[in-house]
């Protein structure tokens, strides 16, 4: 019988964070693809196997649900290192762009390649047979328009081939990777989720359960709000608007570019300068340290103005509301700015997550509470053994 390993990933905008097994393996990876030849020059070919795999991330994929099949890629580190680095566009649908499928599958190739999982997986020569049970999610929106039906039989019923070409330590190996089950799961309930029970499915915030709540998500590319009332989102108020940090991140990227001279990666640089706990919105120019305060204030109290007219608007909407609790990657960048704004306007009560990891990390941990709970109880059935007829 084939084992089945559990597979919590969020794909998003900035990185895909994932978390594996029983909570004993987690990969972040950067959202990024560049396509590329089958053979890239690589310094010290020889040298290859001694550095780190998710540093030269270079794979084909193939799978039907690929629009364009047999693609080679550089993905993550790799890929910023590109003249065609590709990141997801604001406006488009995350359910719809093969950057997420062929971002998921290499996850999850990373994951069963690994020495660990030898005795997981069948191995024939240099073929590994993978089997997830997968939880994952969309964007609020994405989820209302009934896209996480079509995605989640993209991924079903196929098989899924990932193979590694010039990447160190699995060079040669190729992944076929099948799912068990597929479970989609709409962000903004996922917080919700996060925020009341732990890894082990127990109640850890009481007061929170059967307060009126808002979630405010805010990601690369969209904004999920979930109003969450008597323990359930509320499906006619929760909201998803395509508006998420990425536009500005690529605006204050443009900025320095043309005032600087100065040409970042990707728009995980621009988070780098924004978020770092030493030279905060301090970039080298010409080997001189120089503030670009100016830029990102500008762009990112615009940006943390909207955000706070969508809170207003469905907190006016809901106005027996406690409290707003503001997450995502997108929350961390702009965390500073909308509580400026609070104290100097409405002064709703509203929250963040102090620890930027957490916050982050929200997504994944919440998928994988969910698709364990659904494990724990499809597996309880089965165990109950027959009675031993005489």
């Amino acid at each position: 019988m084939t084992k089945s390993r559990i597979a919590a990933i969020d794909v998003g905008n900035d990185s895909v964070k994932s978390i594996f097994g029983e909570l004993e393996y987690e990969l972040n990876i950067p959202n990024i693809v560049a396509r590329d030849t089958e053979d890239r020059p690589v310094i010290g070919i020889e040298e290859l196997d001694s550095k780190n795999p998710l540093d030269g991330i270079h794979i084909k994929v193939h799978s039907p649900a690929l629009k364009e099949n047999n693609v080679i890629y550089r993905i993550g580190m790799l890929a910023t290192k590109s003249n065609n680095a590709a990141e997801l566009d604001p406006g488009s649908s995350k359910s719809e762009e093969d950057q997420t499928l062929v971002m998921l599958f290499a996850t999850l190739a990373l994951d069963a390649v690994r020495e660990e999982n030898k005795d997981i997986f069948q191995r024939t020569k240099n073929v590994i047979d993978a089997n997830y049970t997968l939880g994952t999610g969309l964007p609020l929106r994405e989820v209302k328009e009934g896209k996480d039906a079509g995605y989640r039989s993209k991924l079903m019923g196929s098989v899924h081939q990932v193979e590694f070409l010039v990447t160190p330590k699995y060079q040669g190996l190729k992944v076929n990777i099948k799912f068990g089950e597929v479970k989609v799961y709409p962000e903004g309930f996922a917080a919700y989720i996060n925020l009341v029970i732990d890894n082990q499915l127990k109640i850890i915030n009481k007061d929170l359960i059967d307060k009126r709540i808002i979630i405010q998500d805010i990601g690369g590319l969209s904004t999920d709000i979930a109003v969450i009332k008597n323990r359930n989102v509320d499906d006619d108020k929760a909201q998803g608007f395509n508006l998420g940090v990425s536009e500005s991140l690529e605006a204050i990227r443009e900025e320095i570019r043309s005032k600087h001279g100065v040409e970042l990666d990707s728009r995980r640089d621009v988070v780098e300068i924004i978020t770092k706990k030493n030279d905060r919105n301090h970039i080298m120019v010409k080997g001189s340290r120089t503030s670009v305060h100016d830029i990102t204030d500008r762009i990112l109290l615009d940006l943390a103005k909207k955000q706070y007219r969508l809170l207003r608007n469905v907190w006016q909407k809901n106005s027996q509301t406690e409290i707003c609790y503001f997450v995502g990657g997108g929350a961390a960048v702009l965390k500073e700015y909308i509580k400026t704004l609070n104290n100097n306007l409405d002064g709703y009560n509203i929250d963040f997550f102090e620890d930027e990891k957490e916050s982050i990390w929200m997504m994944a941990n919440a998928y994988y509470k969910l698709i364990t709970d659904f494990v724990r109880k499809t597996e309880k059935p089965k165990a109950v053994k027959e009675p031993v007829k005489s």
